[in-house]
């Protein structure tokens, strides 16, 4: 009979690996949940930008040429997130009491009325109203900018004569701050200044003037 050796049976054990699938599924599902926060959170980020607009500065009195930079911006420049300042610089009275108030009234319903003209042409905007006082209208624009942290900084501008055209060009910056307010505003504020005017009725359009630009005619 033939004889065995017990020592050398070993048993066999077969060890099985996990699924494969099972495996990509685990790490599928892991990317997956880390896709999904950096997703998440790169969404508020951008929600937290929506939400924050710039500070658009309008000079504005009762000019037309005031008038007509206004609607200008509601129409080309103000987006839905900014926040609009409608600032009026007004001289101060010599004479107080009852004249200033009267004044300091006419103010305040024009810059109310000017409000109301915003919100009816874009109601999703928020306005703000502003006044400054001093002598020197530029200067005063200029820091209310400054002061305000505003990005962009528009002004309505008037047609100048030839003889004046001639005057800047050969006198240059000299004549900045007494050629006029808005000369002033576009080469001495901290941000960007844009000047803006009307063409002409019949050919149409805005002529627009920066510190880099001088009478771009946009057609619109």
């Amino acid at each position: 009979m033939p004889r065995f050796c017990l020592n050398r049976i070993r048993p066999l054990v077969r060890v099985r690996s996990p699924p494969i699938h099972s495996k990509n599924h685990a790490n599928f599902t892991s990317s997956n949940t880390e896709h999904e926060e950096k997703k998440e959170n790169s969404g508020d980020v951008m929600k937290a930008g929506v939400m924050i607009g710039r500070k658009i500065m309008i000079v504005v009195d009762s000019t037309v040429e005031s008038k007509n930079a206004l609607q200008w911006a509601l129409t080309h420049t103000v987006q839905s997130q900014d926040i609009v300042i409608l600032l009026y610089v007004k001289k101060p009275s010599k004479q107080g009491g009852e004249c200033n108030k009267g004044t300091n009234s006419r103010v305040s319903e024009f810059l109310s009325s000017m409000k109301k003209l915003c919100q009816l042409k874009r109601p999703e905007v928020h306005i703000e109203v502003a006044v400054a006082e001093d002598k020197e209208k530029g200067p005063a624009i200029v820091e209310e900018a400054k002061k305000r942290g505003v990005a962009m900084l528009i002004l309505g501008q008037k047609k100048r004569s030839i003889a004046w055209r001639l005057m800047m060009m050969w006198a240059g910056n000299r004549i900045a701050v007494a050629g006029g307010v808005v000369e002033y505003c576009i080469q001495n504020a901290g941000c960007m200044a844009i000047a803006i005017r009307r063409k002409s009725k019949k050919v149409g359009g805005y002529l627009i003037t920066t510190k880099r630009q001088k009478d771009f005619w946009l057609l619109a």
